[in-house]
């Protein structure tokens, strides 16, 4: 059986990731792959200039993140164009990783809960989500929202998912997260 990990910005699902690795439990970071692939990827770092731009990558290679955010806040179709770049070789890279589990921000929208059986779904009250975002990245509150806003909504996520862990600051995520590995 292969599981995956996912909610919105801010829900807390690399907390829920840390708990579960306290179990045993070996999780693939989809963000942190993306972030590997773009950096060591000669294919997946062309195609992100040809698309992006050639300043995407600073001139010690690495990568541009204001700018490539810029460019995904543009547009729906610019999201779409980096996502037909990136989303395939994380998907590989997963399906070679041998893992059971994997964590996911975008799972339905990547298409990536093809790849797994079970989906567990992290969710939390806006504001939670908002003040966590908020202290994590040291950005305003109407940028946080943005992010939140181009994301499915929570609860659709929650409904498309055979498992839901409520992560609002005061809810026993070890019971939770027992259920769902006793399942």
């Amino acid at each position: 059986m292969k599981y995956a990990i996912t909610g919105g910005i801010g829900s807390g699902k690399s907390h829920i990731c840390r708990l579960l690795q306290k179990h045993g439990i070996d999780i693939y970071d989809c963000d942190a792959a993306a972030k590997r692939i773009v950096a060591t990827s000669e294919k997946v770092r062309r195609q992100l200039q040809e698309c992006v731009g050639m300043e995407v990558f600073h001139t010690d290679g690495s990568l541009n993140k204001p700018m490539l955010a810029e460019f995904l806040l543009k547009s729906d179709e610019n999201t779409a164009i980096v996502n037909h770049i990136v989303h395939p070789a994380v998907a590989e890279d997963f399906v070679q990783s041998g893992k059971q589990w994997m964590e996911c921000a975008i799972l339905f929208s990547s298409g990536f809960n093809r790849l797994v059986d079970r989906v567990v779904c992290v969710t939390a009250p806006l504001e939670v989500r908002l003040d966590r975002i908020v202290k994590r990245d040291g950005i305003t509150r109407e940028k946080a929202r943005e992010w939140i806003d181009k994301q499915w909504p929570q609860q659709k996520v929650a409904e498309l998912s055979d498992f839901v862990i409520v992560n609002d600051g005061t809810a026993d995520l070890e019971s939770q997260i027992g259920a769902i590995i006793n399942e």
